[in-house]
């Protein structure tokens, strides 16, 4: 074989039987040499063991004087005269002769990293962009295996992983990871194909890698989900604390190390932002976490305020209203971390020194909240411009849910502080009822609504119970409630029935809304009102579009009081019905608002139940009974506002309400002056019975006078004394200025001077007029004697 091609012969034992011109050009070895060796020792020392055919590829040869000759080998096997394998024949040109092809340039130009290894991970082949990214001479890469070539690291072995993976299956392999090359300073993202390289045979003889740079797709992509993430995991509940927890959460998830967001001190108050001052920041810690072991501790506890002066990055970030990029090296950066790193420890690994950092503004509507900083010190890429505009983005974003939540609860404890403001702090005193009330403001999102309750006193030793909840919720609820209130309070002075207390009412929320037809949603709302006797023990009730209210009878058993609804307040041109009905002494009853039986996600039927039950099961006092009926009926999170109020009833007997006719005739008027105050002997009330003549000879005059048969006078012995004259008039007395010569009008105008308080309620049969005047002090009357 004397031509010029570089050809061997080999038998099937692997010896060389033929060896051409071209070969011992390329190799040195004359044939006398070749011819009878075994070919591993001649053209390849790395080819395969003895018994197994040469593979087709890049090979490093071993020139005679000892150099490395690169070059490719092409085998295809010998067959003798009946089909057996016979040996092989290999033919090898220089690995320059390849390169001046044009696929063999464009393989070597490609704007891809392209590598080529045999089945052993060994390169055959780099071009110019794998060769730059490998950071090495190509001559001293080729015939090395991978993993000497790189770092080894999850990344590195995840790619040897595959490439046998591809060898052994036949099969291609796409995939994308995220890896530091070794000439490289910061990690690229980087989508991979691999895929087998064959024979003709279809022998996979070696595998060939493409990898395409995609860090900015990638970057792209885990932008968007940061921030789809921060859109729907930041600002789930309207709490500061809770927010600033989620942005930290989404920090250490995929960004930081650890993270920490501090706020302003009146962030957390009801106060507006102050001026602000010279020198350094406090701000209070709300947040912190870290990602992973290995990460920095917080040098400032939750709930601890911090002062950062005014070199820090935080400062700098508030002061200049911009991200905040700094790194190690930098003098102001690496005062601040010894200032606040604490030492490690002996029994504790000391973390690796942070050498990043990003101090973010929470600035949302044109004011700033506080800072979010993100910290780097085991991931290996430090932080750089874009990582800053993202940190901004998700910083807006939290800061935006932030002050929003600042505004609720501010609004919230507005409402709150109005509503209570309204509501009775201590229920005025009166014998008719014991009463024990409760209200819890609702936790939700929506937040306070207009729920109230009263107790009122009237006239006769009576009490009215007032429960009634305004629709919506917030500051425009809260002073519609207080509307309301006062309006009960006047009409109950006036001494309504129930059903006529609730249709002026209704006129009332009629006329609001009519002239603010803004907020005319606001103005609607229902309302229980109650009138208890305990001269009588009759209660009557009427209500406007609000829950029945339930009754406990002494015996234990509940029910609710059959009661009609009606229209809900605002409605307008619907009558009300009064319900009456008599209690026994010691009867409990129960009002409440919607809130204690309705919500989405209850039956209203199974939560009234559970109301009774729970009212019927017996405690100590009706203040243990209210914790009761709440803890039982209440979800763990009410979505409304809750008002109770129990009342239980008592009577006044026979010993202590006197009452006598009165025949129409003016010579009564003495005789019913004498009966007053033998009653008041037999009362022990001598002292006040001189007051009591007076006022009794004026009323009982005026209804003889004035009124219509038949007068009624009546006494009663309470806290107060209470005087009532009743005829079958409906005309209403008052007061007026009587002249220096008129021979009357001064009656009403001398009870009004001699009593406590006077006034007249219109009756089923007429009307009447009242006076209570206070009873004499016990003590007083025994140091007297």
């Amino acid at each position: 074989m004397e031509d010029a091609s570089a050809a061997v012969v080999v038998d099937a034992r692997g010896i060389v039987t033929g060896w051409s011109e071209g070969a011992r050009r390329l190799t040195g070895h004359p044939a006398e040499e070749a011819v009878g060796r075994a070919v591993r020792e001649l053209i390849a020392p790395d080819t395969p063991p003895p018994g197994t055919r040469p593979r087709s590829g890049r090979v490093m040869l071993r020139h005679r004087d000892g150099r490395p000759v690169p070059a490719r080998l092409t085998v295809r096997p010998l067959f003798g005269a009946e089909g057996t394998p016979a040996g092989n024949l290999i033919t090898a040109e220089p690995s320059d002769a390849a390169e001046t092809s044009l696929t063999a340039r464009a393989f070597q130009q490609a704007s891809v990293a392209m590598s080529v290894f045999d089945t052993e991970q060994r390169f055959l082949r780099l071009n110019d962009v794998a060769f730059r990214l490998m950071g090495g001479p190509g001559q001293e890469l080729l015939g090395q295996p991978y993993l000497n070539t790189v770092d080894e690291g999850a990344d590195t072995l995840d790619i040897a992983r595959h490439l046998r993976r591809v060898v052994e299956a036949g099969e291609s392999l796409h995939y994308e990871t995220v890896t530091r090359a070794p000439s490289e300073a910061r990690s690229h993202a980087w989508n991979i194909e691999m895929w087998p390289v064959r024979e003709v045979s279809g022998e996979v003889v070696g595998t060939a890698i493409a990898a395409f740079d995609s860090t900015e797709q990638h970057r792209a992509r885990r932008r968007l989900a940061l921030l789809n993430e921060a859109a729907a995991g930041i600002g789930t509940t309207l709490d500061v604390v809770r927010t600033a927890e989620e942005l930290v959460a989404l920090l250490t998830s995929a960004f930081a190390d650890f993270a920490t967001v501090d706020l302003l001190d009146w962030v957390l108050g009801a106060d507006e932002p102050p001026a602000a001052r010279p020198g350094g920041v406090v701000l209070r810690r709300v947040a912190h976490g870290s990602a992973a072991h290995g990460s920095p501790g917080a040098a400032v506890h939750l709930g601890q305020t911090d002062v950062y002066p005014s070199y820090s990055p935080p400062a700098q970030a508030l002061r200049e209203c911009r991200a905040v990029l700094a790194r190690a090296g930098e003098p102001d950066f690496d005062r601040w971390i010894a200032e606040r790193v604490a030492p490690a420890p002996a029994v504790r690994p000391r973390p690796a020194a942070v050498h990043s950092l990003l101090a973010v503004p929470l600035r949302a509507r044109g004011t700033t909240l506080g800072v979010a900083v993100a910290v780097r010190n085991v991931h290996p890429d430090g932080y750089v411009a874009e990582d800053a505009v993202l940190a901004e983005e998700l910083a807006s974003r939290a800061a935006v849910c932030v002050d929003n939540a600042r505004r609720f609860a501010r609004e919230r404890t507005t409402a709150l502080t109005l509503q209570h403001s309204l509501l009775p702090r201590e229920l005025p005193g009166q014998a008719a009822v014991e009463v024990a009330h409760r209200y819890l403001p609702s936790e939700s999102a929506a937040g306070i609504s207009g729920d109230w309750f009263d107790v009122i006193p009237l006239a006769g030793s009576r009490v009215a119970l007032v429960v009634g909840d305004v629709v919506g919720h917030g500051i425009p609820s809260a002073a519609t409630m207080g509307r309301l209130c006062m309006a009960v309070r006047t009409l109950a002075d006036v001494d309504l029935p129930p059903d006529e207390l609730l249709t002026h009412l209704d006129d009332l929320v009629t006329h609001l809304a009519a002239g603010d037809r803004d907020d005319i949603g606001e103005l609607g709302a229902t309302c229980l009102y109650a009138v208890y006797d305990p001269v009588s023990r009759r209660l009557s009730v009427a209500a406007a579009g609000h829950p029945a209210p339930a009754l406990v009878l002494p015996d234990g058993t509940c029910r609710l009081i059959p009661v009609n609804a009606g229209p809900p307040l605002g409605v307008g041109g619907l009558p009300f019905e009064a319900t009456e009905l008599e209690l026994p002494e010691g009867t409990v009853v129960a009002l409440y608002t919607d809130g204690l039986v309705e919500d989405r996600d209850r039956d209203i039927d199974r939560a009234t139940d559970e109301l009774r039950r729970a009212l019927s099961v017996p405690a100590e006092s009706l203040d243990s009974l209210c914790d009761g009926v709440l803890k039982h009926v209440l979800p763990e999170e009410p979505g409304d506002d809750v008002a109770l109020l129990l009342a239980r009833t008592r009577a006044l007997g026979a010993d202590r309400v006197a009452t006598r006719d009165v025949p129409s005739d003016p010579e009564e008027v003495a005789a019913a002056r004498q009966w007053a105050i033998d009653m008041l002997a037999a009362w022990g009330l001598h002292e006040i019975a001189f007051i009591t003549e007076l006022v009794v000879s004026e009323l009982v005059t005026n209804a003889i006078r004035y009124g219509v048969p038949p007068v009624k006078l009546r006494l009663i012995r309470d806290r107060t004394l209470i005087c009532e004259v009743a005829d079958a008039s409906s005309t209403s007395p008052h007061l007026r200025r009587a002249h220096a010569y008129d021979e009357g009008g001064r009656g009403l105008l001398l009870v009004a001077q001699l009593t406590q308080r006077w006034g007249s309620r219109q009756t089923s049969g007429g009307k009447t007029i009242w006076a209570e005047q206070p009873l004499p002090d016990p003590a007083q009357g025994l140091s007297a004697r």
